[in-house]
């Protein structure tokens, strides 16, 4: 994953994303990515769900 924590406490899931972060162009070059699951991946401690996740911004 790219500039993502996830913690699950209880029922509850916590994400946390910098921000202030960029890796460059999206492979359609239509955006810059922020952060990223890279697929979808299990959650840490509840393996039988999964997530998805893109955070992105326009090009300036």
């Amino acid at each position: 994953m790219k500039n993502v924590e996830m913690k699950v406490e209880g029922d509850k899931l916590t994400i946390t994303v910098d921000l202030s972060k960029r890796f460059g162009k999206s492979s359609s070059g239509k955006s810059i990515i922020i952060a990223s699951s890279e697929g979808n991946q299990a959650l840490p401690g509840a393996e039988e769900i999964k997530i998805g996740l893109n955070v992105y911004t326009k090009p300036e």
